[in-house]
């Protein structure tokens, strides 16, 4: 795995808006917040373009994006947001400049399609974390902010979880992927699909049905996605949807219910997701659980091999 060098002061920072518009004025806290702690901001008038609700038709913005990664003076790439979009961008980038160059990739949601593909196609370890639309002058110094400084600095993540009434308990080291149900969905069968073998495998979603979620379970079941993963995490899956006629189940008893015929951990509540309180994650880097049987649950990042 490769693994980009941690940040110091003085290291350049560069905004991307690889999906959905975004304003000047909604990045201002976030540039404040980089430069208090001693980066560079790097971005252009490109970062801004608009094509209905992306931030520029799809060739702005993978030229704006392929410049960024192309660039040895760059030391990580922050997406500005989610929304959709990223996909679109996926073949027509060229990554081999990072594997001269690594540089950190950071965001979430729709971000997880730089997530997957990097790990899948270039081994590539990215950063899973909150972006500089939920950076606002009250949060700068939430453990979503701090987590995400803390990730790129090098520096150990160690989390403790609430118990969960439908987890299930178990010790494990394996890298962590995932992140979006959804984008990872659509992901399904493409050169950007991941490989969960031996892997712990991290999910949240926001905004679906929730036969939406038992459809997407499914598919990961029925293609193999879940027979050889080392754990799963549970992240938020916040502001579900049913129809009339209710579906019976929350979005976690779902979970729960499409993974009951396998034996590996099974942890809700990790602090990741469309919520506050958004921790950071090394995607491809070895975590460590530890879940008992008593409901105390910590992960920490460890060594890779």
């Amino acid at each position: 795995m490769i693994i980009p060098p941690y940040l110091r002061e003085g290291d350049t920072i560069a905004l991307a808006a690889p999906a959905r518009k975004i304003s000047e004025e909604e990045l201002r806290p976030a540039i404040a917040l980089l430069r208090r702690e001693g980066f560079r901001v790097h971005y252009d008038e490109r970062l801004f373009a608009q094509d209905h609700q992306f931030a520029g038709s799809d060739e702005v913005r993978a030229a704006y994006l392929q410049d960024l990664i192309d660039s040895p003076d760059i030391q990580a790439i922050w997406c500005a947001r989610g929304g959709y979009g990223s996909v679109r961008l996926l073949d027509r980038l060229d990554f081999r400049p990072m594997l001269e160059h690594p540089k950190w990739l950071c965001g979430y949601s729709d971000v997880t399609a730089f997530h997957a593909h990097l790990h899948t196609c270039c081994d590539m370890a990215t950063l899973h974390c909150t972006m500089p639309i939920n950076v606002t002058d009250e949060t700068m110094t939430t453990p979503a902010v701090t987590t995400m400084l803390d990730a790129l600095r090098g520096k150990a993540l160690c989390y403790e979880l609430p118990d969960h009434p439908l987890n299930r308990p178990g010790n494990v080291t394996a890298p962590v992927v995932g992140g979006n149900l959804s984008v990872l969905y659509s992901l399904t069968g493409s050169r950007s699909d991941l490989d969960t073998e031996g892997k712990i495998l991290f999910l949240e979603d926001l905004d679906e049905y929730l036969y939406h979620i038992d459809r997407m379970m499914y598919n990961l079941k029925r293609s193999g996605r879940l027979d050889g993963i080392s754990g799963l995490l549970v992240g938020h899956l916040s502001d579900m949807h049913d129809n009339t006629i209710p579906f019976g189940h929350t979005a976690e008893e779902i979970v729960a219910e499409c993974c009951a015929e396998y034996d590996f951990p099974l942890l809700f509540n990790f602090p990741a997701g469309h919520l506050p309180d958004n921790r950071a994650i090394k995607m491809g880097f070895p975590i460590s659980i530890q879940a008992s049987e008593k409901g105390i649950v910590s992960l920490q990042t460890a060594t890779p091999v």
